[in-house]
């Protein structure tokens, strides 16, 4: 029998520690997928950062290096600026990139740093143990917004994408979903756009990626997926921003 499917060179045979449902594991694959088609695997460099995806580099077979917490874009500044011949990308979640990194995030953006960005969104702070995040949704229950998470008191869900989209340093910004195969294959389409446009020295280029949390969520998978069907992806729309 013909094999069709096979797990990407770029991606390690090992033993996953993602909790059941969670969108690491795709996202995780669909980078690996992208390095491989796009033939860059010795050159590329990831940073991982800190959160549920700490250890991102244990997945991924290529140079990474690890960032102290919301520091990933300026790690990933400082690898691209000493060695520009290689592809270097950043892998954060929410926790990350839009709250204790968004400093780093938003100078990194202005500056128009010609990195690759993904932005995993679970509206939730995974690693920690579910706690409110920057992307929480409006009346989302979460360890810390027992009784949801309220405007008044909390805030509105920041929505970086959109942010980071008015800057003009900022060159291609989209939102993609794991919430179906077709859009798993146009989340593997905007990775891929945005590392291409590294590779043709275009400039900052980020994809903010939907991604179920089923056990701080306090779903079952399907129903997360539901969710992020019926609610999330009408806060955070799907599609290209910029």
């Amino acid at each position: 029998m013909k094999k069709i499917i096979k797990r990407p060179r770029a991606l390690k045979d090992v033993p996953t520690h993602y909790c059941p449902g969670c969108g690491h594991g795709i996202a995780h694959r669909l980078v690996a997928e992208v390095i491989d088609d796009l033939g860059i695997r010795e050159k590329v460099i990831a940073v991982a950062p800190v959160g549920c995806a700490v250890i991102a580099y244990d997945y991924w077979d290529f140079d990474c290096s690890e960032a102290a917490h919301g520091r990933a874009l300026a790690v990933a500044t400082a690898i691209k600026r000493v060695r520009p011949e290689n592809i270097v990308f950043t892998y954060q979640g929410d926790g990350d990139l839009a709250a204790i990194g968004a400093n780093e995030t938003l100078h990194a953006a202005n500056r128009g740093e010609n990195l690759t960005v993904i932005f995993i969104n679970n509206a939730i702070y995974g690693m920690t143990g579910g706690q409110m995040a920057p992307t929480t949704l409006l009346g989302q229950t979460t360890v810390t917004t027992p009784d949801g998470r309220i405007s008044q008191i909390h805030g509105y869900p920041l929505k970086i994408s959109e942010i980071l989209a008015t800057l003009p340093g900022v060159k291609y910004v989209e939102r993609v979903s794991l919430t179906s195969p077709p859009e798993i294959i146009k989340a593997k389409i905007a990775i891929k756009q945005a590392f291409k446009n590294q590779m043709d020295k275009i400039g900052f280029s980020l994809v903010e990626i939907l991604s179920a949390c089923p056990t701080y969520w306090g779903m079952s998978a399907n129903d997360a997926l539901s969710w992020m069907k019926g609610t999330m992806s009408k806060e955070f729309p799907l599609g290209r921003i910029k």
